[in-house]
């Protein structure tokens, strides 16, 4: 009796997930607006993984520290940080910050599994819409550094981290996983990230020359904005058929282009959950 209990409440569960809508839309009191001298950029937190980076991060964006600040190292398909180079400027939530690299297993059946096993994590997957690794035997689970993901800079303490923070703009460096507290990731205008100015590969990415670095011109979290000024954003939801579906195709490679159809392993950063706009005066369809 209590195995069909469990089949009933999974077939339950799958049906649940199925008619799961497609597309969800990000709370703007989870969002944080960066305008950039190359334009504008929607980062979407994530207070799950790391709730103490996630209220600095706020906080620092609400006193207006960003404000006038620097990407001011900057590597081609790495990573391009941003903050106080100087660590003069005066702050109210500057303290360090302790790490908050992994966190205990979900058991809310908030994961949404891709891959397992994976290469680099004995599972990967989708949590609350962020690519996501676990350890079921170790019973942890991390946020992943894929393509336009946000992070806190720090030094070789790991509870070193204040204000300065990165954002992944090239392929991703996975051996930073585990390593880092990611506390974001961007869901509008990359191509607005990836227009900064590089740095010299042999200075480690930073521009000495301030006059050569990209600004931040103002850090706004969304729900401080007026609804004008809000970006109106949905994000592809993990539990929608057009996720799944995604996948499947991912999977059997099921395109007459292919000739080659692969092992039907997915590499999670390269098929995470897509975010688009929805408003009609901006191009849509921003990773």
């Amino acid at each position: 009796m209590k195995n069909w209990l469990l089949i009933c409440l999974a077939l339950m569960c799958g049906i649940c997930h199925a008619q799961t809508a497609n597309w969800r839309i990000p709370q703007q009191d989870n969002l944080v607006y960066l305008q950039l001298d190359t334009g504008t950029v929607a980062i979407e937190l994530a207070p799950f993984m790391a709730p103490n980076h996630v209220k600095q991060f706020k906080a620092l964006v609400r006193e207006g520290f960003y404000d006038g600040l620097d990407f001011y190292r900057v590597i081609d398909g790495f990573v391009a940080q941003a903050g106080d180079i100087s660590e003069q400027k005066a702050s109210e939530n500057k303290a360090p910050l302790k790490a908050e690299f992994t966190r205990s297993l979900s058991t809310d059946d908030s994961f949404r599994l891709v891959q397992s096993p994976a290469f680099l994590a004995a599972q990967t997957g989708i949590l609350h819409g962020f690519a996501a690794g676990r350890d079921p035997q170790d019973k942890v689970e991390w946020l992943l550094h894929c393509y336009g993901v946000v992070a806190m800079a720090r030094s070789n303490d790991i509870n070193s981290g204040t204000t300065d923070f990165y954002i992944n703009i090239g392929q991703a460096p996975r051996h930073l996983d585990r390593n880092m507290s990611v506390f974001g990731r961007v869901i509008y205008g990359m191509q607005h990230v990836q227009a900064v100015n590089r740095g010299e590969p042999n200075n480690g990415g930073v521009i000495d020359d301030p006059d050569k670095r990209s600004k931040i011109l103002s850090a706004h979290v969304g729900s401080d904005l007026s609804t004008d000024q809000q970006l109106k954003l949905h994000v592809q939801n993990e539990f929608g058929e057009q996720y799944a579906n995604k996948l499947a195709s991912s999977r059997s490679l099921d395109n007459p282009f292919f000739h080659y159809k692969g092992t039907g392993n997915i590499d999670v950063c390269y098929r995470g959950v897509t975010s688009e706009l929805i408003s009609d005066n901006v191009p849509a369809k921003q990773n």
